[in-house]
């Protein structure tokens, strides 16, 4: 990969793609990053050797591919910042919520790309759901197939909408799993364990399982059975949850993450 990509804001997500896309070879002064804070500049700059700019300008007409990696409620006045100096360029937002009608009428092109990243994309380990418009193209697609594959996986979705289902499932999964760990190191902790075996405990313990998983022909479904002997210790563990009516509350927190995503949209994206 040799095309200069230019990213509109310098957070958590801009640092794990640039950090992906320089150990795939990527050259780092082919690499612009767009972030107003200066803090987050220096830091930028000395962790990656890119160059990073207080402000778009003419310089962003030199990049094949844009990545906006702004919060939501700044996309719209980034972007009407931005949009003189980015015509032709391929669009690729990982904001969530903010839909492509708005990016695409904000920046006056229809080359735009959704994304929704999870954070484990900043160890490699990522998975982005993607949508394209229908001006975008199939070498477009290949080359954000690309950027996002220094992250982790990636799937295409049909319809937009879906990117929401995304961000309640995969986009904000990561913390689920972090709770459920912290549930787990408080109870080893209260039941004799230091916070320290417990927390070995706990990561091993979904680090395994989700390996299991991947590599299984089984389903969820199936492997939990297998491990849950009726009368066993995970029965009457898995017995108490369902008796809680844990598995409803979690999928009812999912809607409620969709929904805002859903909400984001609408506070933020209006053209």
């Amino acid at each position: 990969m040799s095309k200069r990509i230019a990213f509109i804001g310098g957070g958590n997500m801009a640092s794990a793609l640039i950090s992906g896309l320089i150990k795939q070879g990527l050259p780092n002064e082919l690499i612009d990053v767009v972030e107003p804070l200066a803090e987050a500049r220096d830091k930028l700059q000395a962790s990656f050797g890119i160059t990073a700019h207080p402000q778009a300008g003419d310089f962003l007409l030199d990049a094949p591919l844009l990545v906006w990696a702004v919060k939501p409620q700044i996309f719209k006045e980034a972007a009407l910042a931005a949009a003189p100096h980015v015509l032709g360029g391929l669009h690729l937002s990982v904001a969530a919520g903010i839909r492509s009608d708005s990016i695409a009428a904000w920046l006056g092109t229809e080359r735009v790309v959704r994304a929704m990243p999870n954070t484990p994309a900043l160890v490699g380990q990522g998975m982005t759901g993607l949508f394209a418009r229908a001006s975008v193209t199939a070498n477009d697609k290949d080359f954000v197939e690309q950027v996002v594959a220094t992250t982790g996986e990636s799937l295409w979705l049909d319809a937009e909408d879906q990117l929401d289902v995304v961000t309640a499932l995969s986009g904000s999964g990561p913390a689920y799993v972090f709770y459920f760990m912290e549930a787990m190191i408080t109870a080893g902790t209260e039941m004799g364990l230091s916070r320290e075996q417990a927390q070995q405990l706990a990561i091993a313990t979904f680090t395994g399982a989700s390996a299991l998983a991947k590599t299984s022909a089984d389903s969820p479904q199936v492997l939990r059975q297998r491990v849950t002997s009726k009368g066993g210790t995970t029965f009457a563990a898995i017995s108490s949850m369902e008796d809680n009516d844990v598995r409803a509350i979690f999928i009812d927190a999912m809607y409620a993450a969709r929904e805002r995503a859903r909400e984001l949209g609408n506070e933020f994206g209006a053209a």
